[in-house]
């Protein structure tokens, strides 16, 4: 029976062998024994045990229009003020209207909310400063962004699980994409 000799290469000098082995193996690399159920008493299974599952991740915003919000599957038209879990019609018509009086639903809360975003519709719109004020006194911090925006970041917070709650104001109509025609008819 003829022995099979290998030619190996190692960083010091050249190796004879009659198995393979790999130039760079190390005693540190190889398992020398694996643990079995027969092998040591301390082996165990590992099991899990859910004691309680974990709630949903409260509402969710899954689409907006200039005509409103659809949230988990409500509906909800024109803007709308969100305080996990309540869905409420909120009664302003434009950044305007945001006053101490129609935010002073956010603040009334208990246990009270960290964020407030607030959407102003397709643009970021400025707040009257006596809001800002108002905020920062209940220890409020404040998100001012455009709607879409605005849905995108209350939907994060939420999924976090954070105090959170939003005031949005649907974007109007864009015109961005929409082709002008003079009076001879021609399309610029």
């Amino acid at each position: 029976m003829a022995a099979r000799f290998l030619l190996q290469r190692s960083t010091q000098r050249l190796l004879f062998s009659s198995r393979s082995v790999p130039a760079f193996s190390s005693p540190f690399l190889c398992r020398a024994h694996s643990l079995g159920p027969s092998d040591d008493e301390t082996y165990q299974r590992t099991t899990v045990s859910i004691m309680k599952r974990e709630a949903n991740n409260g509402i969710m915003i899954h689409s907006y229009s200039p005509m409103g919000f659809n949230i988990d599957g409500n509906r909800v038209f024109g803007p709308c003020a969100l305080i996990p879990p309540a869905i409420l019609q909120w009664s302003v018509g434009s950044s305007e209207d945001i006053t101490e009086e129609s935010i002073s639903l956010f603040h009334m809360l208990e246990p009270p909310i960290e964020i407030l975003v607030l959407g102003t519709g397709s643009r970021v719109e400025r707040l009257n400063p006596s809001v800002l004020a108002l905020l920062k006194r209940k220890r409020i911090a404040l998100e001012v962004q455009d709607t879409p925006n605005a849905c995108a970041t209350f939907n994060f917070l939420n999924s976090e699980r954070r105090l959170v709650a939003a005031g949005l104001i649907p974007p109007s109509y864009s015109r961005a994409l929409e082709v002008k025609q003079d009076e001879s008819g021609d399309s610029k």
